[in-house]
């Protein structure tokens, strides 16, 4: 055992290992034997994990096995992923129609996660990639994901001056209020140039019962960047929004990150 782990915490995780692995259950005897940890430490865990269903327990064999909880937190999982696939498969044609690199991700602690990304005929390269973090007031999917927030909200997540990346860089609260605002208006978030000079980029966030879970993004190289394109992309964005939210709407993805 690594000298960070919690001794409990580390124990819980593997019985519950143990037991995955074995087709049958496995008595407490057995579990002691596997984890070289005596019953009596054993006991009160177990006998807790089975009240809480994470187990079972079978007094006929006296073996215990993977409980209900333990299934439907690996349900909500496999909802997570199989939404992520179904997220990626809506990207692809958000790419196929405007040859653009295309981009999910979720809020984090003033930042953007970055999870998704598909790149586009043309790729350019991003200082964003999957399971990067930028700060999200530069970012367009940043921008989407805090569109809802109060300028309250804004001041505790960033400090003033704000990091700048490039000249572009939006420099205060006040300013990220005033765009924030208009992104509530239209559903799309522009940024041109915040945390890369040569590249643009435009966002729309996803809602699930009213509040943003995540948003969606194509990013642009600046010199292809026009009124034209960006009024094309946005269209792009807005419909895929509609039929991503319809999705999302029932799963619970987010929670399994």
């Amino acid at each position: 055992m690594s000298k960070n782990e919690h001794r409990s915490t580390a124990r819980v995780l593997s019985i519950l290992l143990e037991l995955s692995r074995s087709d049958n259950g496995l008595t407490l005897a057995e579990l002691s034997t596997k984890l070289d940890a005596p019953k009596s430490s054993l006991f009160s865990i177990v006998h807790t994990m089975a009240n809480m269903k994470f187990i079972d327990y079978n007094s006929s064999s006296q073996k215990y096995s993977i409980g209900l909880n333990c299934f439907l937190t690996g349900s909500s999982y496999l909802q997570a992923h199989s939404a992520l696939d179904y997220i990626q498969n809506e990207m692809k044609v958000i790419v196929n129609k405007c040859s653009e690199i295309c981009q999910f991700g979720i809020f984090e602690e003033g930042n953007v996660l970055y999870l998704l990304k598909v790149d586009s005929p043309e790729p350019v390269r991003l200082y964003s990639d999957i399971g990067k973090r930028l700060p999200a007031y530069c970012t367009s999917l940043g921008k989407a994901l805090l569109s809802n927030s109060s300028k309250e909200i804004l001041k505790l997540l960033y400090p003033e001056p704000f990091t700048s990346f490039t000249p572009n860089t939006v420099k205060d609260v006040d300013s990220l209020y005033l765009q924030l605002q208009k992104v509530k208006r239209t559903s799309i978030a522009i940024e041109k140039g915040e945390i890369h000079p040569d590249i643009s980029c435009l966002a729309t966030p996803l809602i699930k019962d009213n509040k943003i879970i995540a948003a969606i993004s194509v990013s642009i190289p600046s010199f292809r960047f026009s009124d034209k394109k960006q009024n094309e992309i946005s269209q792009i964005l807005l419909e895929s929004k509609f039929k991503l939210e319809k999705i999302l709407a029932h799963t619970d993805f987010i929670s399994a990150f």
